[in-house]
C-alpha cells in the first residue's frame, strides 16, 4: 500500500503517541493495602534514664582462667553454628550484589555463524556480489555484535530490591554478632558449671569421709552396749547418699566437660585436654542495677530483627513498583555479513538503539497477589521485631531479677556457713573436754558440709546470672553505624508509606 508523504514523516509521532496512549491507559492499578501491625513504642518499656557501661570485648578474661580463654577463642575460630551464620552472610552478599547488577547497563559481545539457506521471498545477496544463488542459496551467516543491555528502573523497583538484599545482608552480619556472643557466654557458663561440679565432687568427698568415720563410730559404739541397731542403720544409710552425691557431681562434671568440647568445635578426643577450672568468681562486670535506655541500641538480635523490618518494607516497595512498566535501553554495533569473507567489510556494520517497554496489562491478579503477599511479609516483620524488643526486655528483666535474688541467697548461705562452723567448732571442743560425744561433733560437721554445698550451688549460679545479664544487655557487641542511624525503628506510617499511594499508576 502507499503511504503519502506527509502522513509518512509523521509517522514516529504517530507511533510515541500510541505508545504514550497504550502506556497511560494501560497500567494497571496498584491496590491500596497497608500494613496493620504497629511497632511497639520505647515510651511503654519501662527503660531506664542511664546508658549500659562500655564492656570490654574480652569480658571472659576478668574471670583470669587462661584455660577458659583458650577455650572461648577455640570456639569463635571453629564452632559450626557460627560458621553457618558466616556463610549465610555470604550468600546475603552475593544476593546483593546479583540483585543490584541490573542498576548497571549489562555489555556482551556477541558472535555467530550459521550455514543457512536464505529465503528466495526475503533479503537476499545479490548475484553480483558473488552469490550465484541469491535467493534460495545456502551460505554461511555470520554476526558478531556489542550488545548493551540497560534497566533504566524509572519507578525504583531495581532499587527497591536492592534495598531488601542490603538490609538483609546487616541482618546476616547481625546474626553473626549475635551468634558470637551467645557463643562466648555458653561456654562461660558451661565452664562455671565445670567449676561447681568439681567443687561438689569436693564436698562430696569430705561427706564420704564423714560418713565413713561416723558409720565405724556407730558400729563401736552398738558392740559396745552404748547405742542400739537403729542408730547403726542410720549411719549406714547416710554413707550412700554422700556416694550419690559424688556420682551426680562427677556426671554433672563429664556433661560440662561434653559441653565445652563441643562449643570448641572438638570431639571426644579433646575431653582429656579440659582440666579443673581455677576461675575467679568474684571477677568484676559492667552490670546496671536497671534497664539502660539504651538496651535496644546494644542487642544484635533487636537490630537485625529491625533490619528485617527494612528489608519487607523495600520488597515491598519493589512489588507496588512492579504495576509499573518496565523501560530498558538496548544498543548494539557489530557487522553483519553472508559468507565469511565480507564480516568484517565496511559495508556490513550494523549498529541500532532504542528502549525496550514491558507493561503489565492482563497481569493484574499476580501483581496484585504478590503485593499482598508483600505486605503480609512487612506485618510479620514488624511481628517479629516487636516480639524481639518485648523479648529483650523481659530477658534483662529476668536477670536482674535473677541477680538481686541470688545476692540475697549467697548472704544467707555465707551466714548459714558460718553459723554451722561456730556450732562445729563448739561441738569439737566440747568432745575434746568430755561434755559431748563424736556423734554431736560428726552432725555438726555434715551440717558444714551441707552448708558448703549449698553456699557452692548459690555462687554458681550467681556468676552464671551475671554472665546471662551481661549477655541479654548484648554483652560487648558495639552495633555499626548503619544499625543505629534511627534512635527507633520505622513508625507504622513509614513502614507502608509507598503503600498509602492509591492508584497513582493508573
Amino acid at each position: 500500500m502507499h503511504v503519502p508523504r506527509r502522513l509518512s514523516a509523521h509517522g514516529p509521532r504517530i507511533a510515541l503517541g500510541a505508545s504514550l496512549a497504550l502506556l497511560a491507559g494501560g497500567c494497571v492499578t496498584a491496590p491500596t493495602s497497608a500494613p496493620t501491625v504497629e511497632t511497639v513504642a520505647e515510651e511503654t518499656l519501662g527503660l531506664g534514664s542511664a546508658a549500659r557501661a562500655p564492656v570490654d570485648p574480652q569480658w571472659w578474661k576478668g574471670f583470669g582462667d587462661r584455660q577458659l580463654d583458650a577455650l572461648i577463642d577455640e570456639a569463635l575460630a571453629h564452632n559450626p553454628t557460627l560458621d553457618e551464620a558466616l556463610s549465610r552472610v555470604r550468600a546475603a552478599q552475593a544476593q546483593a550484589q546479583a540483585v543490584g547488577a541490573p542498576l548497571r547497563p549489562g555489555l556482551t559481545l556477541d558472535g555467530q555463524e550459521v550455514r543457512q539457506r536464505l529465503s528466495e521471498n526475503y533479503t537476499a545477496p545479490p548475484r553480483s556480489l558473488g552469490f550465484p544463488a541469491g535467493g534460495g542459496g545456502t551460505y554461511w551467516v555470520g554476526q558478531l555484535a556489542v550488545n548493551l543491555n540497560w534497566d533504566l528502573d524509572f519507578w525504583g523497583r531495581q532499587a527497591s530490591l536492592l534495598k531488601a538484599s542490603q538490609a538483609q545482608q546487616r541482618a546476616a552480619d547481625l546474626d553473626v554478632a549475635a551468634a558470637r556472643l551467645a557463643l562466648s557466654g555458653a561456654i562461660a557458663q558451661a565452664y562455671v558449671d565445670l567449676y561447681r561440679a568439681y567443687a561438689l565432687a569436693d564436698v562430696a568427698d569430705a561427706a564420704i569421709a564423714q560418713r565413713q568415720a561416723l558409720l565405724k563410730l556407730a558400729q563401736s559404739r552398738v558392740r559396745a552396749g552404748l547405742d542400739n541397731e537403729l542408730d547403726q542403720r542410720t549411719a549406714e544409710a547416710l554413707l550412700p547418699q554422700a556416694k550419690l552425691a559424688r556420682l551426680q557431681a562427677d556426671d554433672a562434671r563429664e556433661l560440662a566437660v561434653h559441653r565445652l568440647a563441643a562449643l570448641a568445635g572438638h570431639g571426644a578426643d579433646y575431653y582429656a585436654q579440659i582440666q579443673r577450672p581455677q576461675i575467679q568468681l568474684d571477677t568484676a562486670l559492667p552490670l546496671p542495677d536497671a534497664l539502660p535506655i539504651d538496651l535496644l541500641a546494644h542487642r544484635p538480635d533487636v537490630l537485625a530483627a529491625r533490619a528485617r523490618v527494612d528489608a519487607t518494607r523495600a520488597g515491598s516497595e519493589a512489588a507496588r513498583a512492579a504495576f509499573y512498566p518496565d523501560i530498558s535501553l538496548n544498543a548494539f554495533a557489530g557487522f553483519q555479513s553472508v559468507g565469511l569473507d565480507q564480516l568484517f567489510d565496511a559495508g556490513s556494520r550494523v549498529y541500532g538503539a532504542g528502549p525496550t517497554l514491558h507493561l503489565p496489562i492482563f497481569d493484574s491478579q499476580r501483581l496484585k497477589a504478590k503485593y499482598h503477599g508483600a505486605t503480609a511479609d512487612l506485618d510479620a516483620a514488624v511481628a517479629a521485631y516487636n516480639d524481639a524488643v518485648l523479648g529483650a526486655v523481659h530477658d534483662v528483666s529476668d536477670q536482674l531479677s535473677r541477680r538481686d535474688s541470688l545476692l540475697l541467697q549467697r548472704e544467707q548461705a555465707q551466714q548459714t556457713l558460718q553459723a554451722a562452723r561456730k556450732a562445729l567448732a563448739l561441738a569439737s571442743s566440747r568432745y575434746r573436754a568430755g561434755l559431748a560425744t563424736q556423734r554431736a561433733a560428726l552432725d555438726a560437721e555434715s551440717q558444714v558440709l551441707s552448708s558448703e554445698r549449698d553456699l557452692i550451688s548459690v555462687e554458681s549460679a550467681l556468676v552464671i546470672a551475671r554472665v546471662s545479664l551481661l549477655l541479654t544487655l548484648g554483652g560487648s557487641f558495639e552495633p555499626p553505624a548503619d544499625a543505629v542511624a534511627d534512635d527507633a525503628a520505622p513508625s507504622p506510617s513509614s513502614l507502608s508509606s509507598a503503600a498509602a499511594v492509591a492508584g497513582a499508576a493508573s
